[in-house]
């Protein structure tokens, strides 16, 4: 009997220090939102402590930071503040990562499905990747908000997972941070590191199955020999 062919894997990417470059346009934002409290700006230095959870941590982190941590009540129209600000600015300096584009192009021209799965809400996710013209290329993009539940939580990456029909043994995470190594982890697929993003310690201390310095390294042969490993791991 001729085995059934193998299906083409799911690459599930984060946004933010991932595919994108935000981080001039996230600092702006989290500044102007500050402003209205009279607090200091962060910097880009500040910004590997704060992202990571969405727009409502990150502007509590920055307060705390600042020595302002907020009552509840306060956060909402701070969070306002900042979608406002940040929507309205879209795309402003933020690019892809370089090689992105050409390593999409790769893998949809061998029929992988492609998917976004990040805890920034999900109508500036779709909203910045429609700016940038990449909306195109996703056969599913989650946000924080998507769902009742967000990274690393692994129900966050199953469910991407699933609205982009994807098959879960068949499924790759990329990341930069904790949250997405942790999320692939959870959910039981194997994790890519990207170090040029915003986490706040070495991408290698981690723990995930493979880290890629260029998106020129992220190719069908690899995302095909993590899945397999990974799964020989498993089994073991």
């Amino acid at each position: 009997m001729t085995p059934a062919p193998t299906r083409p894997a799911l690459v599930v990417f984060d946004l933010d220090g991932t595919l994108l470059d935000t981080h001039v346009d996230l600092v702006e934002s989290l500044n102007h939102t500050i402003a209205a409290l009279d607090l200091e700006p962060v910097s880009y230095d500040d910004l590997t402590h704060l992202v990571g959870q969405g727009a409502r941590v990150m502007i509590e982190r920055a307060c705390r930071l600042r020595g302002h941590p907020l009552e509840s009540d306060a956060l909402p129209p701070l969070v306002e503040r900042f979608v406002a600000h940040y929507a309205g600015n879209m795309p402003g300096r933020t690019q892809p990562y370089p090689g992105l584009v050409a390593a999409m192009d790769r893998l949809k021209s061998q029929g992988y499905r492609l998917a976004v799965c990040t805890n920034k809400m999900e109508s500036l996710a779709l909203g910045l990747l429609d700016k940038l013209e990449l909306t195109r290329y996703f056969d599913a993009i989650t946000g924080g908000d998507t769902f009742e539940y967000r990274k690393p939580d692994a129900r966050h990456l199953t469910g991407t997972i699933d609205r982009a029909g994807g098959d879960i043994a068949r499924a790759v995470m990329i990341g930069d941070s904790v949250n997405d190594i942790a999320v692939a982890g959870n959910a039981g697929v194997p994790s890519i590191a990207v170090p040029f993003g915003y986490s706040d310690v070495p991408v290698n201390t981690l723990g995930p199955d493979h880290i890629i310095t260029h998106f020129d390294e992220l190719t069908t042969e690899l995302v095909e020999m993590l899945i397999r490993d990974f799964a020989a791991k498993v089994a073991v």
